[in-house]
């Protein structure tokens, strides 16, 4: 039982960059490939893809060759919730990361999220 699977999805992965593994693997949740969908469009991994363990599905995380160096810093946790409206979501290291909001209508990158006139959880940032 893990408390914090978002923490946990980004653990692995920031180990498995530093290890220089080219794929790590993580228990299959809708939020982690939410997640994991807007990562990969920024192409900051290469490719996921949900295999089968047993009886439970796992996520299977290819990484992009040309990352060296991946950080991911999870903002809000399970005992402190970080909220941000539409106007208070700040670029992620100049610009060159991405923050991902939880918003009433799935995980958003940050900037599409002022886009759309949303705010919601600040899950993590991205660079």
């Amino acid at each position: 039982m893990n408390t914090d699977p978002i923490a946990d999805l980004l653990t692995r992965m920031r180990n498995a960059v530093k290890a220089r593994q080219t794929k790590t693997v993580v228990p299959h949740s809708t939020m982690k490939m939410a997640i994991l969908e807007v990562i990969k469009k920024r192409k900051f991994i290469q490719d996921f893809k949900v295999v089968k363990n047993g009886e439970f599905n796992e996520i299977e995380i290819t990484f992009n060759p040309e990352i060296k160096e991946l950080s991911l810093k999870r903002v809000s946790k399970p005992g402190q919730r970080i909220y941000v409206g539409k106007g208070d979501i700040k670029s992620v290291h100049y610009g060159y990361g991405i923050a991902l909001i939880s918003t009433p209508k799935g995980v958003m990158e940050g900037r599409e999220a002022m886009k759309a006139g949303m705010g919601g959880e600040f899950l993590c940032e991205v660079w």
